[in-house]
């Protein structure tokens, strides 16, 4: 794209900018700063209008004003781990201008709690603040949510901001630059135009107003993003007489949930564009934020900046997107933010760094330490190694190495930390052994650290990739009744609806069998072990079987087979050697463990486990072996396993077999 265009772009938004101005009513207050006009609730503190571009507004006129661009959660008093919680707006009662100037505006509506308000609200003061400064096409918004130490525990399970746009404008949708499509309508989704399929947020269109959109199944479950990659996503308006993008952009996700690798909604038909801070999504039960009674707490998410842009017709809308995508390069560089009023939002100058070098080893790779790049490396609350998957309450910061191991962690909040990491190509989780204190200011050096990948011998055979993902295995073409044309011939092919059901037509009577050595692991390992659905509409369970040949067996060793998860639903994973029969008590069972929801929601990953289960020597044979994998709980489709990696190692020293290792390129 060319400096012209981009210039085009900067006057559209800025030449005819002023000052901030705010004008305040009994039930409204606006900030306009000349190209943008937002228009809030008072006290609610609901986004009810944005004119721009010529347009009235961007908001969908046809809901309510509580219904346009609104804050919300959803939590429970915390007496019930599986009740389904209350969905609260976070209607404010309060309205208070933090700043009114000509550069900048900063508007406050609170809600304060007390004891008069326990069952009906959650037990929180919440702040929701917006910005509008000056010569910016946008507007910036962040909350303050508190629970104070005297006040009763509860439940919250998700958390976020939302915008409804016009759907008589906003037909064309980006999530990424491979992941961009016209959308259908919210109108096809309903009775009598479309059907819905295993549960309420997967249609199949039958009758959609615009036919170029039959037979397609929307589920906005599809349009998922890691929050490593949720920095940018929205909706174009093609208009006349120019095009107009709306977009969210996150600079940061230090105040997300669940770390890097988790998957947050983003945009998806309504037309609707989210920023999700906090979600059970991909995770479960064991992601809900709990909070004791008498435990103080308080967190600020965000800011987030809601930036619009325009182009002339007859453009490429792709335009928007990449003049988006800078701008959201330009909001990166510019955290952490200098504007906003709050004390609890920490600025630059008060924050930390952390910086070292990362190396690997495993010994039976390499007597060496191995600088990785591409590493991450990240900190979080004190925990165990991995916890920072689970981790919901504080702040998160990461980066990755670069090609000799080196990390710098910047602009770290105060506070106590573990710096953890994860590699691709070694399994497990590293933690650095010191808890890390960062004050205002501070420069912290941890030096060479070094992450001994688990291993006790040399690796007599593997399956996948450590990567923490089941993408690189058997990923089935879906049923053609039940297509998102966006993901045909896609990297994301996974994300296409009903592929669980396609096991069932691979594996009718029998189930998967995996030979060692003949085996294609891309071709013959299914990405999910999940039920085979039967013509009853009952499940039955599956036992996967590996199949491997031992010249020579150890009888008075252990042996090690390591077995790392990508995700698991409410199901359990039972190992058996040498016989399938579930007479034969199983040498190792996980229990039933997850609660993500991966296989329906189209993730390929969720939590990340490791389990290392030993097998002795005199259970193996010289010659043909086997190795049974169940998953015996057989109540809904969407119960199953999907494996990241699996790996028999020989006994500790024992020379006698030739390793086959996976090396993947730094």
């Amino acid at each position: 794209m060319n400096n012209y265009f981009f210039l085009f772009l900067f006057l559209s938004s800025f030449t005819y900018s002023s000052g901030v101005r705010l004008d305040i009513h009994d039930k409204h207050v606006v900030m306009d700063n000349g190209i943008v006009e937002v228009t809030i609730s008072n006290p609610e503190g609901f986004v009810t209008e944005i004119r721009y571009n010529g347009i009235d507004n961007l908001l969908e006129l046809l809901n309510k004003e509580s219904n346009r661009g609104y804050f919300d959660m959803v939590w429970d008093e915390g007496k019930s781990k599986r009740k389904k919680g209350e969905f609260d707006r976070m209607e404010a009662t309060n309205m208070s201008v933090i700043v009114e100037n000509e550069e900048q505006v900063e508007l406050s509506f609170t809600r304060m709690w007390n004891s008069s308000l326990q069952g009906l609200y959650p037990p929180l003061n919440i702040d929701k603040r917006f910005v509008m400064v000056s010569g910016s096409s946008g507007f910036y918004t962040y909350a303050i949510y508190e629970h104070l130490d005297e006040w009763p525990g509860f439940n919250l399970s998700n958390t976020r901001i939302a915008f409804k746009l016009r759907k008589d404008k906003f037909h064309y949708m980006v999530v990424a630059g491979d992941r961009q499509r016209f959308m259908p309508l919210p109108d096809d989704r309903e009775e009598g135009r479309g059907q819905v399929l295993a549960y309420p947020e997967a249609v199949l269109l039958l009758n959609p107003i615009e036919p170029q959109f039959k037979g397609e199944v929307d589920d906005k479950y599809q349009y998922s993003c890691e929050s490593r990659k949720n920095q940018v996503h929205g909706w174009i308006s093609m208009d006349p007489p120019k095009s107009t993008g709306f977009w969210i952009i996150t600079p940061s996700n230090e105040f997300r949930s669940g770390g890097p690798l988790k998957q947050y909604l983003a945009s998806h038909v309504g037309p609707t564009s989210l920023s999700v801070f906090h979600s059970t999504h991909y995770s479960g039960v064991d992601l809900i934020m709990r909070f004791r009674p008498n435990e103080a707490w308080k967190k600020v998410y965000g800011p987030i900046f809601i930036y619009l842009n325009s182009l002339s017709n007859g453009e490429s809308p792709t335009g928007l997107w990449d003049d988006a995508r800078q701008q959201m390069v330009n909001e990166i560089e510019s955290w952490p933010y200098k504007f906003p009023a709050s004390e609890e939002y920490v600025k630059a100058e008060q924050r930390g760094q952390v910086e070292g070098r990362l190396l690997v080893r495993d010994r039976y790779m390499s007597d060496a330490f191995i600088p990785v790049s591409s590493a991450s490396v990240g900190l979080a609350s004190p925990g165990e190694p991995g916890s920072w998957q689970r981790e919901s309450k504080g702040y998160q910061f990461w980066t990755i190495t670069d090609d000799k191991g080196y990390f710098s962690i910047t602009n770290i909040l105060p506070g106590e930390y573990n710096l953890y990491s994860w590699v691709k190509g070694y399994i497990g989780d590293y933690k650095y052994d010191k808890v890390i204190n960062i004050t205002s200011g501070s420069e912290v050096n941890v030096g060479e650290i070094v992450y001994e990948a688990p291993r006790e011998g040399a690796t007599l055979w593997e399956i996948g990739i450590p990567d923490r993902s089941a993408a690189e295995f058997y990923v089935p073409d879906p049923n053609p009744k039940y297509i998102n044309r966006i993901y045909v011939n896609h990297t994301d092919r996974y994300r296409q609806y009903g592929l669980w059901e396609r096991y069932a037509d691979l594996y009718p009577k029998e189930d998967l069998v995996y030979n060692v050595g003949t085996s294609d692991y891309t071709k013959d390992w299914f990405f999910a072990q999940v039920n085979r659905k039967k013509e009853n509409k009952t499940y039955q369970a599956t036992t996967w079987q590996i199949n491997f040949n031992l010249e020579n067996v150890n009888a008075n060793g252990t042996y090690k087979l390591r077995v790392a998860l990508a995700s698991v639903h409410y199901a359990e994973l039972q190992i058996r050697v040498k016989n399938s029969s579930e007479a034969n008590p199983p040498l190792f069972t996980s229990g039933v463990i997850g609660s993500e929801n991966t296989i329906a929601r189209h993730g390929i990953h969720g939590f990340y486990w490791l389990f290392n289960v030993d097998i002795k020597g005199t259970l193996l044979a010289q010659g043909n072996n086997s190795i049974f994998f169940s998953q015996p709980n057989n109540t809904s489709p969407f119960q199953g396993i999907l494996y990241d990696y699996i790996r028999l190692e020989a006994p500790p020293h024992h020379t006698n077999f030739t390793p086959k290792l996976n090396i993947l390129p730094n």
